[in-house]
């Protein structure tokens, strides 16, 4: 039975390159409207287990199910389908650096929507100002901040109002202050429009500010070996790479 509560379930996914496992086992479930954060030890699997749940990358084995169906068995009409319920913001921004900010936040409503140009154009003109970057529409990726390029593929992640967004390290490279503000963009993003969020980050103020749950990924074990709130493991001893991990010490 699936869960009705849940957006996406994780069922005994083995996931990796080729021949080479990077994670087994892992089954878990995200709540529809929760703020799920996935952490581990540098090349536990975080970014590629990320991209597995919507879709960019084939698991060796398991399944992943998005609102009940199957991500993994579906075909190319009804993975567009669900393609369209999710946003992601990768690591970097990947905005594309020949495109001017408002042509990057059209591109996603370009390829999933018959809307016209001229509202397509209006609608990215909005998802800009709402991440305050009215003024810098025609202004290229290389000609911005880094701060400002992480909200300009934030826009473009929330170009088509998802259900779900996926943010691979989304603090990567900005000052206390903007990872700071970028988190509490995240936190008002979930509380005014129930957006689920997903979340790969090794930062821990961010983690403590923004997960209700997270997911713990052990790099020697090559599966999960916890899942709670970062409180909760931040006081568990029973698992030593985990406590370590949340309280800053060494492994």
């Amino acid at each position: 039975m699936n869960d009705p509560n849940s957006i996406i379930e994780v069922k005994d996914l083995t996931i990796g390159y080729g021949e080479r496992v990077v994670m087994q086992d892992l089954n878990f479930s995200v709540k529809k409207g929760e703020i799920f954060v996935i952490c581990g030890g540098s090349g536990c699997g975080k970014s590629t287990l990320l991209k597995h749940l919507f879709g960019l990358y084939a698991p060796i084995s398991g399944d992943i199910l998005f609102k009940g169906k199957s991500i993994v068995n579906s075909d190319e009409e009804e993975r567009a389908e669900m393609l369209r319920d999710m946003g992601v913001m990768f690591q970097g921004g990947a905005l594309f650096g020949s495109d001017t900010l408002l042509e990057n936040v059209t591109l996603p409503m370009q390829e999933y929507t018959d809307f016209s140009q001229e509202l397509i154009e209006r609608s990215a003109r909005f998802k800009l100002a709402l991440f305050n970057l009215s003024g810098f529409e025609h202004f290229l990726p290389s000609e911005i901040s880094g701060g400002m390029k992480k909200r300009a593929a934030l826009a473009r992640a929330m170009a088509l109002d998802p259900e779900v967004l996926f943010f691979d390290e989304p603090s990567a490279g900005l000052d206390p202050r903007s990872s700071a503000s970028l988190d509490q963009t995240i936190l008002d993003l979930n509380a005014s429009l129930g957006t689920t969020i997903i979340i790969v980050t090794h930062e821990l103020d961010s983690i403590f500010t923004v997960a209700q749950r997270v997911l713990f990924l052990d790099v020697e074990k090559k599966t999960m070996t916890a899942l709670a709130s970062p409180e909760e493991l931040k006081k568990d001893k029973s698992n030593p790479a985990v406590w370590n991990f949340f309280n800053r010490e060494p492994f």
